[in-house]
């Protein structure tokens, strides 16, 4: 069947383009599509979020009353001494200074989340705190990471399997860095698959620019993977989908993509673009491609 597909050296990629994935709703939108197009090998990479969305792990951060806390960590703590001392010295991206030094009075309130639910080992992390996203939820809604994202890539495979009697390998990816130290591979993510030490935070964080960066995180995997091929195939997945138009990478993307201040994002608008929650990854060599 004809289908669309972008190639680079050793493989092909193929979008799996879909409308809006909203709360509580399955990923059949994901997984109906791959079907149709799964060989036998191929990789199946999933974005976090539409995932986490799918089981309603979504959070009002409205609902939230900043404490003095929160207000010291949103302002003080992450505004001015990340953006202007901590950040420079460390020498983090230019992108993350910038949008420091212009965080929003709402992040106040997303401080109190990550204190309420995560702790301070991750409220004091300057940005992208415990995996929550705020650029693919509406209105004042973030949502959280998935919840035992391993079982929901066995799921998946299994699901394809029965369908179509291939074996797919399902990896569940997050943007957020993993870094290496000698032989060690660590994150400041809540989870991770196995051989990434996860659950550090702010000190992940920190110790992370001091060491290698590797590129994104899988968090869970369908079968047994090494972590220098889990990230592999993660680093594949995102460098394609930052090629896209419609990548809502952070949240000040999210108006030149919708038009819309991320508090007036509505369903409506998510649903108005094309959504590409997962790719397929295939190895060229294995039909002579």
């Amino acid at each position: 069947m004809n289908y669309k597909y972008v190639e680079d050296d050793d493989f092909i990629i193929i979008p799996i383009e879909t409308s809006y994935i909203n709360a509580n709703e399955n990923l059949n939108k994901i997984i109906d599509p791959v079907i149709k197009l799964i060989e036998n090998d191929d990789y199946l990479i999933i974005a976090e979020t539409p995932v986490a969305i799918s089981q309603g792990r979504l959070v009002d951060e409205m609902k939230y009353e900043p404490g003095i806390s929160a207000k010291f960590l949103a302002i003080i703590w992450s505004k001015y001494i990340w953006g202007y001392l901590l950040g420079p010295i460390f020498g983090i991206k230019d992108r993350t200074i910038k949008n420091l030094r212009r965080l929003p009075p709402e992040s106040k309130r997303h401080k109190e989340v990550v204190l309420q639910l995560y702790g301070w080992k991750h409220a004091l992390k300057p940005a992208s705190e415990a995996g929550i996203d705020l650029s693919n939820a509406p209105g004042t809604f973030v949502s959280l990471l998935p919840e035992n994202p391993e079982k929901v890539a066995k799921d998946i495979a299994k699901k394809i399997e029965e369908k179509t009697t291939k074996t797919a390998h399902v990896l569940i990816i997050d943007t957020d860095a993993t870094y290496k130290r000698g032989k060690k591979y660590f994150t400041g993510l809540p989870i991770a698959i196995n051989g990434i030490n996860s659950n550090k935070g702010v000190f992940g964080y920190v110790l992370g620019q001091l060491s290698e960066n590797v590129g994104s995180t899988p968090l869970g995997s369908s079968k047994n993977i090494t972590v220098k091929e889990g990230i592999k195939m993660a680093n594949i997945a995102e460098n394609y989908q930052k090629t896209l138009s419609t990548n809502m990478e952070t949240i000040h993307s999210v108006k030149n993509i919708l038009g819309s201040n991320i508090d007036g994002t509505t369903v409506e608008s998510l649903d108005s673009i094309v959504h590409t929650p997962a790719v397929i990854v295939r190895e060229k060599n294995k039909y002579n491609l």
